[in-house]
């Protein structure tokens, strides 16, 4: 599989990156043998950059259950989730690193802003623990253009984790040029919006109890309307390529400049092997700009 440079001088990773929460439960409970098949399927698909999070529930268990004897194969990142107080993040890094079996994480980044906290009060905490060997890069997630500004006064980010889809477009406005100016490699999360770009949920399909989509704003039902003006065309045009809709959605987030690596969960060895095929599709200019047309200005974003 492709890999790309997470940032400037950074890492290469692969193009396509396992995107663990629903190992975790987070789409409901899977069984733990079927997660670490998963998990070693990837692998072998060249889908060795694996993302996770403190939050996660599982997921962080489960990888390091996995990667037992296959470590060096990986490059893995997780996230603290919460609070960036000190005696928190002291806390969630050992935490991780033994639910993930490894004396260090590759890419360690922070799940979200935490106003109550001086940034670069956590950027000095992050860079002791890199300093320490305990993590070998930092990363963003959520963060705006100005955040992620202020975050690189104080120490150096090799990424940037933002929402990003066909359906999610607003990492277009200030994250995406923010990160391409400074160097900073952005690795998409939910390019599948969730799943809504699978094609799978029609508007009023209701989630089963245990399964965290129920409660997202992407599933808003006037939201899921907006989308299946478009997903028809976007199935119909991916097909006639020889592809389907999920892969067009990682393909489509792959072809943005700015791009490092689309996250992608799976809950299964197929859904991996079937996602990792997107990785060899490249988008042309034309292709991009008759996407374009389909979309027809859609964006899902606030």
């Amino acid at each position: 599989m492709e890999q790309r440079p997470l940032g400037r001088n950074g890492p290469l990773v692969s193009v396509v990156c396992l995107g663990a929460w629903p190992l975790g439960g987070g789409m409901g409970d899977i069984p733990e043998r079927q997660a670490i098949a998963t998990i070693h399927a990837a692998l072998d698909a060249g889908m060795t950059f694996i993302d996770t999070a403190e939050s996660y529930r599982s997921s962080e268990a489960v990888i390091g259950k996995a990667l037992q004897g296959r470590r060096d194969r990986a490059f893995v990142a997780t996230k603290l989730s919460g609070s960036h107080a000190p005696e928190h993040l002291a806390r969630a890094i050992e935490s991780s690193l033994r639910a993930l079996h490894t004396d260090h994480v590759d890419l360690y980044q922070l799940h979200g802003p935490d106003p109550s906290q001086p940034i670069a009060d956590t950027m000095a905490n992050l860079m002791k623990l890199r300093d320490q060997g305990k993590i070998r890069y930092i990363g963003v997630s959520n963060f705006s253009g100005a955040q992620t500004r202020e975050a690189i006064k104080y120490g150096t980010v090799h990424s940037s984790q933002p929402r990003y889809s066909m359906m999610f477009r607003d990492a277009e406005r200030e994250v995406l040029p923010t990160c391409l100016e400074a160097g900073i490699g952005v690795i998409a999360h939910s390019p599948l919006a969730k799943g809504l770009l699978t094609g799978k949920y029609r508007p009023g399909h209701q989630f089963p109890e245990g399964d965290e989509r129920g409660r997202i704003s992407v599933f808003d039902q006037q939201k899921v309307a907006r989308a299946w003006e478009a997903i028809p065309n976007l199935q119909r045009w991916a097909e006639a390529r020889g592809r389907d809709l999920v892969q067009l959605a990682i393909a489509w987030t792959l072809s943005h400049p700015s791009m490092t690596s689309s996250i992608v969960g799976a809950k299964t060895p197929e859904q991996v092997k079937h996602n990792a095929r997107a990785a060899d599709w490249r988008l042309s200019k034309d292709d991009v700009a008759e996407l374009e047309t389909l979309l027809g200005g859609l964006d899902l974003s606030p």
